[in-house]
């Protein structure tokens, strides 16, 4: 797969946080940095990944992105219930992914188990010089 593919893939997507240490955003939620790299062939242009661990009954505060941030979401374990913008709430679960388009607002980011921890890495396409990914909304 060429790198074109790969952010092609990579832009379909949605969710989370800054690219810093590891650290607790929401309620029952911790975000560590995984991946950050500038993308060679598309000048000003990076991939950040994050991995969102949740508690049981975890939930993020509802937020929005860095204005140019594409996200693609990918549940690694566990079940989360999202709502991006208007859109219905859904039950992602292991396996499944959803997307993020620059601007949207990410009303519902939640564990849906109140017994079982859940995990998902978040993968951003952002302009190279947005420094801070997510702002919480009020």
């Amino acid at each position: 797969m060429n790198i074109r593919s790969f952010v092609s893939a990579a832009c379909m997507g949605m969710v989370f946080s800054i690219a810093m240490p590891a650290g607790a955003h929401g309620m029952g939620e911790t975000v560590t940095p995984n991946f950050q790299h500038a993308i060679p062939n598309i000048p000003g242009k990076s991939l950040t990944a994050v991995v969102v661990d949740y508690a049981p009954g975890g939930v993020s505060p509802a937020h929005k992105h860095a204005k140019s941030a594409f996200i693609y979401a990918y549940v690694v374990s566990g079940a989360i219930e999202s709502q991006v913008d208007e859109g219905p709430k859904r039950i992602y679960h292991a396996g499944e992914s959803f997307f993020e388009a620059p601007g949207a607002i990410h009303r519902v980011s939640r564990n849906a188990s109140d017994t079982q921890p859940a995990k998902l890495l978040a993968v951003f396409v952002v302009d190279s010089d947005d420094k801070i990914l997510t702002t919480p909304v009020k």
